[in-house]
């Protein structure tokens, strides 16, 4: 059964940093791309930042130079480090399997300007 567990939200100033993590399980994660999604109030879900099996990572323009993905096989855990962290950013955050229709509670990211 797969399993996703995002954690590390929470309420942040603008120019403040969190780091999201998530806890995969159910399929073989060291061979598996991931991604990092987030949904807006009112907006529809957009993929932030995919990372590869072999650590080849990918990110929404709007990210860049901000955020960096990574992932720990050992550990099942993907990550989000969020650095200068914007208004814009708030939202709910999400990881997925990149070939898997299964989407976790996510994790709520709001930040205050």
């Amino acid at each position: 059964q797969v399993q996703l567990a995002e954690s590390g939200g929470g309420l942040v100033q603008a120019g403040g940093s969190l780091r999201l993590s998530c806890l995969a399980s159910g399929r073989a994660f060291n061979i598996s791309a991931m991604g990092w999604y987030r949904q807006a109030p009112g907006m529809q879900r957009e993929v932030v930042a995919r990372i590869s099996r072999y650590g080849t990572t990918i990110y929404v323009d709007s990210v860049k130079g901000r955020f960096t993905i990574s992932r720990d096989n050992a550990k099942n855990t993907v990550y989000l480090q969020m650095n200068s962290l914007k208004p814009a950013d708030t939202a709910v955050y999400y990881c997925k399997y990149l070939d898997y229709d299964y989407w976790g509670q996510g994790t709520q990211v709001t930040v205050s300007s």
